[in-house]
C-alpha cells in the first residue's frame, strides 16, 4: 500500500470525516491537525517525527500508556486464534478468565459483569437495568433517575438523559427523558460551589430522596471526579454519605467509574476510597488499556437475580462485539500489567510530581483552583480579577490558547474550555511528567505573559 504524503491525509481528512466534539467549519478552514503515525509510553509521534507529550491519555483510555508491549503482544496472539465470534448462546476462554479477575478486584458484592463497547453503552445498560430491575420485583413506578448537577455519562440517549452538559446535549430536544438534577458536592473552591458547599449539597439530595425515594430507581455519580464538567473534585466522605442515603431509602446506585476506574484515583475503583459497593459499575476507557473499544457493566447479586426468571424479566440488550476476544484478552492483559507491574504502589510518587507540577504553575495570575485526586491534576484559567469560574465553560477560548502554546512546544492538551488538565497513566514516567509541566508553564508565559 503506498504511503499517503501529511498533505493527503489533512486534504482527505477535511473532505471525507466528520470529527467528535468539533465545529467543523472552523476545523475545516483553519486547524491545522496533528497527524499521528505511532505511539510509544507517554508519547505521541506525528508523521514528521515531531514527538509530542500526550497530556490526556488519548481522551483519558491509556491507562498503561501507549502500545505497551504486553498489550500488543496479548492481541497478537489472540488475533492468530480467535478473532470473533458472538456472545449469545456461546463463550470463550478470554472472556471467562476476564469476568474471574475482575470480579473480585471490584468488590465482594459484584456477582456478574455484561461486556459492552465503551463508557456510553456501559452507562446505558445500568440505566436499563435499573429500570427494568424495580418492574421485575413489581414496583414499575421506580422509574426516575437521578444525576449530579455538572454531570456527563456519556453519547447514547440513556447516558445524555442522566447528564447535565447543554453544549453536549441541548441540541437533543424532546429525545431525552427527564432526570432529576441535585447539586454537586465538588470541593474545587472555583467549582460548583466549593468546599463550603458540601453540606448544603448533601442535604439537598438527602431532603429529594426522602420526597421522593418511592419514584425513583438509581442515583448516578462519578465518584471523586467529574470529569467532563471541569476535573472537579470531592472527597470520599461525600461519595459514601450519598450512597449511604440511597440505601437507606432503598434507591439502587450507579457509580460511573468509566473514567476514575483502574487506579486513577488511587484506588483500583474510586468508590473502593470510599468503602462502599454500588449495586452497579459502569467500567471502560482504561478497561483495555486504550487498545480496543471495550466495556462493562457490573452488577451485585440483588440486582442480577431480578432477571433470572422466564422471558418477561429478561435483560433484552446486547451489542455484535459484546464480549469479543480480542478485547476481553487485551483487557485481560492490562488488569495482569497492573498487578504484575506493581502500578497501584508505584503510584505515589508519580502522583507528588503532578502535585509539584500544579503548585508550580499555580504561581502564574491566570492559574486558579489548581486541584488534583490520583494522577488526574485540573486547573481553571481567568484572568485576573475576573470572578471564579463554575466548573467548564466549554466556550471559553484561553484553553485553547494555551492548547495552542503547548502543542509549539511538544505537548497535547486537550482544555475543557476555561480548564486545563492533565490525566497520567499509572506507568508514567516522572522525568516527562516534569518536562510536560515545564511546557505548560511555558506556553502560560507565552499565552498570558
Amino acid at each position: 500500500m503506498t504511503t499517503l504524503t501529511r498533505e493527503q491525509i489533512v486534504a482527505i481528512d477535511k473532505a471525507r470525516i466528520w470529527h467528535p466534539y468539533t465545529p467543523m467549519r472552523p476545523y475545516i478552514d483553519e486547524v491545522d491537525p496533528v497527524v499521528v503515525d505511532r505511539a510509544e509510553g507517554m508519547y505521541l509521534y506525528d508523521v514528521n517525527g515531531a514527538r509530542l507529550i500526550d497530556g490526556n491519555a488519548s481522551w483519558w483510555v491509556n491507562i498503561v500508556g501507549h502500545n505497551h508491549p504486553r498489550l500488543v503482544e496479548a492481541l497478537e496472539r489472540q488475533a492468530r486464534r480467535l478473532l470473533h465470534c458472538s456472545l449469545a448462546g456461546m463463550v470463550h476462554e478470554p472472556a471467562v478468565r476476564l469476568a474471574e479477575k475482575l470480579l473480585p478486584k471490584c468488590g465482594a458484592s459484584f456477582s456478574r459483569l455484561f461486556f459492552s463497547d465503551d463508557g456510553s453503552t456501559a452507562v446505558e445498560v445500568a440505566i436499563r437495568m435499573a429500570h427494568q430491575f424495580w418492574r421485575n420485583v413489581g414496583r414499575p413506578e421506580k422509574r426516575r433517575f437521578v444525576t449530579l448537577e455538572g454531570a456527563f455519562h456519556g453519547e447514547t440517549i440513556g447516558a445524555a438523559s442522566v447528564s447535565g452538559s447543554p453544549v453536549f446535549h441541548e441540541a437533543l430536544g424532546g429525545l431525552v427523558f427527564d432526570r432529576v438534577l441535585v447539586p454537586s458536592p465538588a470541593a474545587c473552591a472555583g467549582g460548583l460551589g466549593g468546599a463550603g458547599w458540601q453540606g448544603p449539597a448533601f442535604a439537598e439530595i438527602e431532603r429529594m430522596l426522602d420526597e421522593r425515594a418511592g419514584e425513583i430507581a438509581a442515583i448516578i455519580v462519578e465518584p471523586l471526579v467529574q470529569g467532563a464538567a471541569g476535573m472537579l473534585m470531592y472527597p470520599a466522605e461525600q461519595l459514601a454519605r450519598i450512597v449511604r442515603a440511597a440505601r437507606e431509602r432503598d434507591v439502587l446506585v450507579i457509580c460511573d467509574e468509566v473514567f476514575v476506574g483502574y487506579g486513577r484515583t488511587g484506588t483500583f475503583l474510586a468508590e473502593h476510597a470510599a468503602g462502599v459497593e454500588a449495586d452497579l459499575v459502569c467500567l471502560a476507557k482504561g478497561f483495555s488499556g486504550g487498545a480496543m473499544p471495550m466495556a462493562a457493566t457490573l452488577a451485585n447479586a440483588r440486582v442480577f437475580e431480578a432477571f433470572c426468571g422466564g422471558p418477561e424479566v429478561t435483560l433484552w440488550y446486547g451489542h455484535s462485539f459484546t464480549g469479543n476476544p480480542l478485547g476481553c484478552a487485551v483487557a485481560l492483559e492490562t488488569l495482569a500489567v497492573i498487578e504484575e507491574e506493581r502500578l497501584l504502589e508505584r503510584q505515589p510518587p508519580i502522583a507528588a510530581a503532578l502535585a509539584r507540577g500544579l503548585e508550580a504553575v499555580s504561581r502564574h495570575p491566570w492559574v486558579r483552583d489548581p486541584r488534583r485526586t490520583g494522577l488526574i491534576g485540573a486547573f481553571t484559567l481567568a484572568a485576573p480579577g475576573a470572578g471564579g469560574a463554575q466548573g467548564a465553560d466549554y466556550l471559553a477560548e484561553p484553553g485553547w490558547r494555551l492548547y495552542a502554546e503547548a502543542r509549539k512546544r511538544g505537548a497535547l492538551l486537550r482544555p475543557l474550555g476555561n480548564v486545563v488538565y492533565t490525566v497520567l497513566p499509572l506507568n508514567a514516567e516522572i522525568s516527562v511528567v516534569e518536562e510536560l509541566f515545564g511546557i505548560i508553564e511555558e506556553s502560560l508565559r507565552a499565552a498570558f505573559g
